[in-house]
């Protein structure tokens, strides 16, 4: 009986042996990344698909109804500041103009009549003072030569309104012709025309959006707008660097810098509030292939850490541990780090680690814990 009692811990004893040597028997596949040394960038990127944006678009429209009598341009055509888009039939206008800058002339001209008859009749009524100092008129001709040249200065300062009436006249006459013609406010290409020569178009009535007659873009200068979480933006500020990348170029990278912060936060989806960020394209040469609409993603760079050491930031195990690998028994050790800047890919590495270290990558791996006995991927069991 005695003998069975001492089998009983013996028993344990060699099953745990037994475990212990199968554990140690069959290391953990693991993939190991060096410590090394290299450039940290702490960024904030976009949450959804941003859209590259014009800095300056116009969409233009008639103020005034009426048929397309002129379309001197096409759609993709460059057009220059101030030059013609589109003119509405306005025959009857431009006749009307005519005829009020008559009407204006013609008002000058009886007004520089007037002026002169009042300007005589003041030089009369001074003779007719200076005669009758010598005793040669009566007072009856001073006083009649004095109201005459009060009058004349009456007749002479209506005149002057009446021709300022005209001239007015002029002005609306020909604010109401500008009303059918459409003239580029800048310099810029002709992305969308709506309408073709004898159709009519009319304005848009009030709170109802209508397509535009004249799409025109100013494409010497794009800017990207796109929205970054609440709880980034914080720490984006004015003239940082960003990179920008566009679905049109692949992996390509355009550099940028922010150039405004909305002022207010976007709460059209309420589980995910934004806010607006604009960055400007500071190659030109980078401008020159842009395009308006087209979908972009950025990243801000909020801090730049070189030449500093660093671990691929999936080896980051609760923002305090890595698993080090250790060569000599091929175990590792769980070990507490004290890091730095990070991102998606590496993270910064302050204290724990040396340059040269090795540190386990795939953390996830079942039974991975400090003391197990690993091997690479790559060994092939060996």
């Amino acid at each position: 009986m005695k003998t069975r009692y001492w089998l009983v811990p013996l028993t344990v004893v060699a099953i745990g042996a037994w475990i212990a040597w199968s554990a140690r028997a069959k290391p953990i596949a693991v993939t190991l990344a060096a410590v090394e040394r290299g450039m940290v960038e702490k960024t904030v990127a976009n949450t959804r698909a941003g859209t590259v944006t014009a800095c300056r678009r116009a969409k233009l429209s008639p103020s005034a109804g009426g048929q397309i009598a002129q379309l001197p341009v096409s759609e993709g055509d460059k057009v220059k500041h101030g030059q013609l888009l589109l003119e509405l039939w306005n025959k009857d206008l431009e006749a009307q103009l005519e005829l009020t800058q008559q009407e204006a002339a013609s008002a000058e001209a009886t007004a520089r009549a007037r002026c002169i008859e009042s300007e005589q009749a003041h030089r009369e009524a001074d003779r007719q003072s200076k005669l009758l100092a010598r005793k040669l008129v009566s007072e009856e001709q001073v006083d009649q030569a004095v109201s005459s040249a009060r009058s004349a200065d009456a007749a002479c300062e209506a005149a002057r309104a009446t021709a300022a009436v005209s001239r007015a006249r002029v002005g609306v006459t020909a604010a109401t012709l500008e009303k059918t013609r459409l003239i580029a406010p800048f310099d810029g290409v002709v992305a969308e025309i709506n309408g073709e020569l004898n159709e009519y178009v009319t304005p848009s009535p009030i709170g109802i959006a209508t397509p535009p007659a004249i799409d025109l873009i100013d494409n010497s200068c794009f800017y990207l707008s796109a929205p970054i979480d609440e709880v980034d933006v914080a720490a984006v500020a004015l003239g940082q660097s960003a990179r920008v990348t566009l679905d049109a170029f692949g992996k390509r990278r355009f550099d940028g810098s922010v150039r405004r912060i909305a002022d207010y936060v976007l709460d059209v989806e309420k589980q995910a509030r934004t806010v607006d960020v604009e960055v400007e394209f500071v190659n030109k040469d980078d401008i020159r292939q842009l395009l308006a609409g087209y979908s972009a993603d950025v990243e801000i760079i909020l801090d730049v850490r070189k030449d500093t050491l660093r671990i691929p930031t999936e080896a980051l195990v609760d923002n305090q541990f890595v698993y080090r690998f250790n060569a000599s028994d091929r175990t590792v050790e769980k070990r507490t780090v004290k890091i730095g800047v990070s991102n998606w890919d590496h993270t910064e590495i302050l204290d724990g680690l040396a340059d040269g270290d090795e540190v386990v990558t795939s953390v996830g791996r079942e039974g991975l814990d400090d003391g197990v006995t690993v091997k690479r991927e790559t060994d092939n069991g060996k």
